[in-house]
């Protein structure tokens, strides 16, 4: 019943080793972010070696698709698991369950309807996602098969945090890896086996999300730390409201990423046209660019997220010391990870690009210069995603809200507008660096605030 009380104190996230529990919560976490970025990576290699860079700009021109359904994923599943490890160390196990069931149905629900809105608006949105002619006709192809594909992306994503919070990180990470490596195996049979080409990739990931989502399913319907009744699944306005105030700083940091991917992409087309590699090698080149990040990223926002369940718990029972234990290993974690992917991306950005396929000699050099300029300052970008993950975790939504919109929407939203009109397509790659500086000493300010108060408390 609500207010159903069990001992927090004897509970594995209150006495297991920091890092083990890290340990355990972030590898099947960083696993099932990886999975979301293999899903794109594996797409736009076999369509940048089937169709070209058309194809690549054509994936490009769909992503802000995949980022909306991302947005919902983490809005309804890390609302869900944060109000739930909160509920659950406080000892309201009925008002847990209630969050996690409310979390599956809107889920379900936000998944159908976003299907069908896409599928009736889907020409105009490409073109105001940025197609150009030649790449047009590729994109239509691609997204009206994957459209189908969203409400098993939504519930797959959303269910994978959902589970984790229940104590499964394991099998979380198969539903996402099995879906994953479906993928790899479907999209060469289907594009050159059966010559479907950009349509074989599109129907691979769309099959490959089915099967994930059905794993996903499967385990809510038994679900470990509480019994999900009937009626807990039914739409309550209190589990909805809690789930939003903690999902929304994830969800818009997914939304204000797909605003710069728009705008970046229709910037680029048209400073693109006015520079010596044209419209078309800019949007192929930064959708392989974006998905390369993606990896790195990744596996920061996995670590970031495997925290959440030792930061949450413990905070809920008011064991601050572990809080604050986790919070600077998942950090130290997440800032190794970023500082290994500044060095590839200083390194190796003809090596990385290449295993998209093959370009003119414009192509290679635009992407040398990007990955170089625009991505600068990635040793920085462990920062950001720890301490909008850690300020979700102990409730305080408005701040994780805060650093979640800062780098995307209050700094390199405008920068990317601004710069090009001094410098042109290069002002564009400039603007990442400052953006991500700027995001990194605003989200080091905030959380150094909240240590020194948490430790009076």
């Amino acid at each position: 019943m609500e207010g159903e009380k069990f001992d927090a104190a004897t509970h594995p996230l209150a006495t297991g080793r920091v890092g083990r529990l890290l340990l355990k919560f972030a590898i099947p976490s960083i696993v099932s972010m990886l999975v979301g970025a293999l899903y794109n990576i594996v797409d736009q290699i076999f369509i940048g070696h089937g169709v070209g860079i058309l194809g690549n700009a054509a994936t490009n021109v769909a992503f802000p698709l995949v980022t909306v359904c991302m947005s919902l994923s983490l809005l309804l599943g890390i609302g869900g698991a944060s109000n739930f490890n909160l509920e659950l160390g406080k000892g309201n196990v009925e008002r847990a369950g209630r969050i996690v069931a409310n979390a599956v149905t809107y889920a379900a629900t936000a998944g159908v309807v976003l299907c069908v809105l896409v599928l009736l608006s889907l020409r105009p949105l490409l073109r105001s996602f940025g197609a150009t002619d030649e790449v047009f006709s590729y994109a239509v192809t691609y997204t009206s098969i994957t459209s189908f594909g969203m409400p098993f992306l939504i519930m797959s994503t959303c269910g994978s945090h959902l589970i984790r919070a229940d104590g499964s990180p394991t099998y979380s990470m198969l539903c996402n890896l099995t879906g994953a490596l479906l993928n790899t195996v479907l999209d060469p049979l289907f594009m050159f086996g059966f010559h479907m080409g950009i349509a074989g990739a599109a129907w691979a990931t769309t099959l490959s999300q089915a099967v994930s989502c059905a794993m996903a399913v499967a385990h809510l319907m038994r679900f470990r730390s509480v019994p999900l009744t009937k009626d807990y699944f039914r739409p309550r306005l209190a589990e909805l409201k809690a789930i939003l105030s903690l999902g929304s700083s994830a969800c818009f940091n997914q939304l204000s990423i797909m605003c710069v991917q728009i705008t970046m992409n229709n910037t680029l087309t048209h400073y693109g046209a006015s520079s010596i590699y044209g419209s078309n090698i800019p949007l192929a080149a930064v959708g392989v660019i974006t998905k390369v990040n993606m990896v790195f990223f990744s596996t920061v926002i996995g670590i970031a997220q495997g925290a959440q369940p030792i930061i949450g718990f413990n905070y809920g029972a008011r064991n601050y010391a572990r809080v604050e234990k986790a919070f600077w290993m998942a950090l130290g974690c997440g800032t190794t990870v970023s500082c290994l992917s500044f060095l590839c991306f200083q390194l190796f950005p003809r090596q990385i690009i290449a295993l998209f396929g093959s370009g003119s000699e414009e192509y290679y050099l635009f992407v040398e210069k990007f990955f170089r300029i625009f991505l600068m300052m990635a040793f920085t970008n462990g920062l950001q995603p720890s301490t909008a993950s850690f300020f979700t975790s102990i409730g305080k939504a408005m701040r994780g809200f805060l650093v979640a919109l800062t780098k995307q929407i209050l700094f390199l939203l405008p920068l990317i507008v601004v710069f090009p009109r001094f410098w042109g397509i290069e002002g564009i790659m400039y603007a990442g660096p400052v953006a991500d500086a700027a995001a990194a000493i605003l989200a080091a300010g905030l959380v150094t605030a909240e240590m020194r108060a948490m430790r009076k408390l």
